[in-house]
C-alpha cells in the first residue's frame, strides 16, 4: 500500500515535470541551441552510470564541456536539474517496481531526506563547504576499505547477513538521521547516492535496498529545483531534451542490469561507487581549499601593491 502511494507521487511529480517542461519546450520550439542527438548520446551515457550509482552531474559537466556544447557555463546547473529530473522519476519508479524494500522504511527515509534538504538549504550556507567534502570523501573511504575487508572475510561480522529489505526500532533511528543529514549536505553540493549505499549497507540490509532509497529520494527533490531553472530560462532546452530522451533509455537498460546481479558482485559495484566517490570528494574538497589559499595570498599581495 505505502509503495502505492510512493508511486503515485512520482506519477505526480513526473506529469508535472513534463507539463512545465512541455510547455516551455513548445514556447520557444523554433529556437535552436544545440544538437539533440549529441545531447541524447551525453544522457545515456551519464544517467546509465547514475541508475548504477555513480551519478550524473559531474560526467554530464565533463561531456558538456569536452563536446562543447555549450556557449557559456551558466546554464550547466539549469541543465543538470531539469534533463536529469525525468530519468531519476524513472529510475525510482523502476527501482521501486524491481527491487522489495520494506514500503514504511522506504518513505520514512525518503521523507528523511527532504526534509533534511528543506532545512539544509537554509542551514547549510553556513558550514565550509571545502571541509563538507574533505570530511565526507574521508568517511566514504573508510567505509569502502571496511566494505572490502568484509567482502574478503577479514571482518566477517561486518555486512554479514545483509539480506533485510526494511528497518526497525534503532536502526530505522539510525537510518532516518543518517538520510535526514545526506538531504541536508546535497543543498551543499555533496551528492546522496554514495554515502546512502554505505549507510545502508552498515545497517545490515541488502546492498539492493539503497538503489529504490536514493533514487525516490532524489527523484522527490528535483523537480522542485526544476521550476525556477525552466521560469526563467537558465538552461539550454535542447540539451535538456536530448539528455532527457537519452537518460530514460540509459536508466532502463542500467536497471536491468542492476536486477540481473547476485548480492556479492552488487556488493563490489557498491564498493567501487564508494571508492571512487570518495576519493572524488576529498580531491574537490583538497583542490577548493588549494585554490581559496591562493586566492587569498592573491588578495594579499594585491593589497601590499596598493598600500
Amino acid at each position: 500500500m505505502i509503495l502505492r502511494i510512493i508511486q503515485t507521487i512520482l506519477a505526480v511529480l513526473l506529469i508535472y515535470v513534463v507539463i512545465l517542461f512541455g510547455r516551455d519546450i513548445y514556447k520557444h520550439r523554433h529556437e535552436n541551441d544545440g544538437s539533440i542527438p549529441k545531447a541524447a548520446g551525453i544522457g545515456f551515457i551519464t544517467n546509465f552510470f547514475d541508475a548504477l550509482g555513480i551519478g550524473s552531474y559531474a560526467p554530464t559537466t565533463m561531456l558538456l564541456k569536452l563536446t562543447k556544447y555549450l556557449k557559456s557555463d551558466k546554464l550547466i546547473p539549469g541543465i543538470l536539474t531539469v534533463a536529469c529530473s525525468i530519468p531519476v522519476i524513472a529510475e525510482a519508479f523502476l527501482f521501486t517496481n524491481t527491487i522489495k524494500v520494506e514500503g514504511t522504511t522506504l518513505i520514512s527515509m525518503v521523507v528523511a531526506a527532504a526534509v533534511g534538504s528543506f532545512i539544509g538549504s537554509k542551514v547549510m550556507t553556513k558550514f565550509n563547504e571545502k571541509i563538507v567534502r574533505i570530511v565526507m570523501g574521508i568517511a566514504l573511504a573508510i567505509t569502502a576499505v571496511l566494505m572490502l575487508l568484509s567482502q574478503l572475510g577479514v571482518l566477517s561480522a561486518l555486512g554479514a547477513g545483509n539480506t533485510a529489505i526494511g528497518l526497525h526500532g534503532t536502526s530505522l533511528v539510525i537510518a532516518l538521521v543518517g538520510n535526514f543529514i545526506l538531504g541536508a549536505l546535497m543543498t551543499a553540493g555533496v551528492g546522496l547516492y554514495a554515502p546512502c549505499m554505505a549507510l545502508v549497507y552498515m545497517l545490515g540490509m541488502s546492498p539492493a535496498v539503497a538503489f529504490p532509497i536514493m533514487m525516490t529520494s532524489c527523484a522527490v527533490l528535483m523537480p522542485v529545483a526544476a521550476y525556477e531553472f525552466i521560469k526563467t530560462g537558465n538552461y539550454n532546452r535542447n540539451a535538456s531534451i536530448g539528455i532527457t530522451i537519452g537518460g530514460i533509455v540509459g536508466v532502463v537498460i542500467a536497471v536491468l542490469f542492476v536486477k540481473s546481479l547476485d548480492l556479492n558482485v552488487l556488493t563490489w559495484l557498491i564498493i567501487v561507487v564508494v571508492t571512487f566517490t570518495g576519493f572524488q570528494m576529498l580531491y574537490q574538497g583538497i583542490k577548493q581549499k588549494n585554490e581559496t589559499v591562493k586566492q587569498a595570498q592573491q588578495n594579499s599581495e594585491t593589497s601590499s601593491e596598493t598600500k
